[in-house]
């Protein structure tokens, strides 16, 4: 009893480690974390400066510092333009389209992939699903286009056999949200299971065994053992998801956008570029580009503290 009231005060009393013998002990790691924090400064927190020109009637010929101060103009002028509400409905539709089908996709193949009993099947499974994922959007983008082709399509000519003639969806605006969502779904719904993949792998296999010991069918597993340790990063995952729901692949959209369904592919990434890039008005491209992150960051934090609140699961 002594020996351990020794340790208790021996351990009460020691000093606190100083911040340089902190470094000095972990010095090589920190080394190591050095060039990364580099970059990160270099290309996400200096390039931050530049977010002001949405504010300023910026000209390249007099650079930031020598624009003038224009206030909220810019934000005004996008609020009232027609737009506004055709950027916002169609970067809505298309984004929460894509977190209804794409979101419980991976982990119902998750589950799946967990159920299968022969190996060699579920190997081969797995990377025939993977392998979309690594095929380039450009290249992605021109499969759809001609696939999609009412006149040398693949599926044209298929469909020609049973005498259906394919329409032109890629000219149909209210095609455009499902051809998007679906092909996204097609090429990223096997890497993303990954995550809940190894979520499952790491399920202690003796509540398994004692599930079975107890008489428990697949379906029971399933509902009260995989279900249930999935959950958090599923939680985790879907707070993210949230928090760039206003962010729709600007690449994807824009090689798949055409005259004929402009008014259901115009969404804030792609009015941001032709702003910006296209007809040089940077203020207002950067004003819009603002006001998308700001509504990114409040649905995140809103989503973060409503998840912590709820199931005690959050990004902090």
């Amino acid at each position: 009893m002594k020996r351990v009231a020794r340790q208790k005060t021996a351990v009460s009393t020691a000093k606190p480690v100083s911040i340089g013998k902190r470094l000095k002990r972990s010095g090589s790691l920190y080394l190591l974390m050095l060039p990364s924090l580099v970059i990160m400064f270099l290309f996400t927190y200096i390039p931050m400066y530049g977010v002001t020109i949405a504010f300023k009637d910026f000209t390249p010929s007099q650079g930031i510092m020598g624009s003038s101060w224009a206030g909220l103009k810019y934000f005004r002028q996008y609020f009232n333009s027609y737009q506004f509400w055709i950027t916002i409905k169609n970067t809505l539709v298309i984004s929460l389209y894509s977190i209804v089908v794409t979101f419980p996709l991976p982990i119902a193949l998750a589950l799946m992939c967990n159920q299968m009993a022969r190996k060699g099947f579920k190997k081969f499974f797995q990377v025939s699903t993977y392998l979309p994922h690594f095929i380039s959007t450009v290249v992605m983008c021109g499969m759809i286009i001609l696939f999609l082709s009412p006149s040398q399509g693949i599926i044209a000519k298929l469909l020609s056999f049973v005498g259906i003639t394919l329409p032109n969806l890629m000219g149909q605006p209210s095609a455009f949200s499902s051809i998007y969502v679906w092909t996204e779904a097609w090429q990223h719904v096997g890497w993303d299971s990954i995550l809940y993949i190894a979520a499952l792998s790491a399920v202690d296999p003796s509540l398994y065994e004692a599930a079975t010991m107890d008489g428990a069918s697949k379906w029971q597993k399933l509902v009260n053992i995989d279900i249930p340790m999935l959950l958090p990063t599923a939680t985790i995952m879907f707070i993210l998801r949230t928090g760039s729901i206003m962010s729709v692949g600007f690449e994807k959209v824009y090689l798949l956008q055409n005259t004929l369904n402009s008014s259901a592919s115009e969404i804030i990434s792609t009015y941001v570029y032709k702003m910006g890039l296209v007809s040089s008005q940077y203020s207002l491209s950067a004003a819009i580009g603002l006001f998308n992150n700001i509504i990114n960051l409040v649905l995140l934090l809103s989503v973060n503290y409503i998840s912590k609140k709820m199931s005690d699961t959050s990004l902090v």
